[in-house]
């Protein structure tokens, strides 16, 4: 099995460069990357942990992929580790040319305790684009506001750069046996923001399915690659269940504006 088409969606196993260097260039909107962080993971069938060489390496080799993939104007949203970060921000702006538009932290309510230095409650998203023009939907990522006032927009505000999403927790229905997968409402913000229905959305390292899944609710033609064949047929089944909600939601998205204006009689 190397390859899935369904009506919305394509799933593609093998590894991820060398499968992006079969797609024609210049014909992916939006991009959404979760690398492998090398932080010695066990991924089934590879263990995260490359020396440092190497991994720059990978990186490099995907990325050039990437970039010729993207359209001008298309955008590369890249989740990243602490650890190589700050040198990914600079491979793609100096190395690749490419636009930074936003760094989006990724805040969540829990995570690993530690005795000896703060605890981790974060991840980082960087996001790039082709070119200075890259499409940015506001209105449909709006989240309501706080506050009435005359000179808000009461369609909602700018949800900002820093997101609060909850984990899939492991004890949730929605959760796979996939060590980093990542919550659908995340997803559905990047889709939104970044993409237009019908518009192409590429996610190079699948895992369990999360982008293909969001990305094919809103109506986008999505392309998965994974390099383990069990998450391809994880991804493959997901996308064949019913939909009925995503899997978590900007708390912030419930609220209602405090000092609404009373109805005039």
């Amino acid at each position: 099995m190397d390859q899935i088409v369904s009506k919305r969606s394509t799933l593609i196993c093998g590894d991820a460069a060398t499968e992006m260097a079969k797609l024609k260039a210049e014909s992916v909107d939006l991009i959404i990357a979760d690398p492998p962080y090398n932080l010695g993971k066990n991924y089934g069938n590879n263990i995260d942990l490359k020396d440092s060489a190497d991994y720059r390496s990978f990186t490099e080799g995907w990325l050039r992929e990437a970039v010729r993939l993207l359209k001008p104007g298309g955008s590369l949203y890249c989740f990243m580790g602490v650890k190589f970060i700050a040198r990914l921000y600079l491979m793609l702006e100096e190395e690749f040319n490419l636009t930074p538009q936003g760094w989006i932290t990724w805040h969540y309510t829990q995570g690993m305790g530690r005795k000896k230095g703060f605890s981790s409650r974060h991840e980082d998203i960087l996001w790039f684009s082709k070119g200075e023009d890259a499409r940015f939907n506001l209105d449909d990522v709006r989240v309501p506001q706080k506050y009435y006032r005359k000179r808000n927009n009461m369609a909602g505000a700018n949800p900002g750069d820093v997101w609060q999403f909850s984990h899939v927790h492991y004890c949730a229905a929605e959760r796979l046996p996939h060590p980093t997968q990542k919550p659908e409402a995340l997803l559905e913000r990047i889709v939104k923001a970044s993409s237009n229905p019908g518009d192409v959305v590429l996610d190079p390292f699948l895992g369990s399915g999360t982008t293909v899944r969001v990305a094919s609710v809103l109506g986008r033609a999505a392309a998965g690659i994974e390099i383990n064949p069990d998450y391809i047929e994880m991804a493959h089944a997901r996308l064949k269940e019913p939909f009925e909600a995503f899997d978590s939601t900007d708390p912030r998205a419930a609220r209602t504006s405090k000092d609404l204006p009373k109805t005039q009689n």
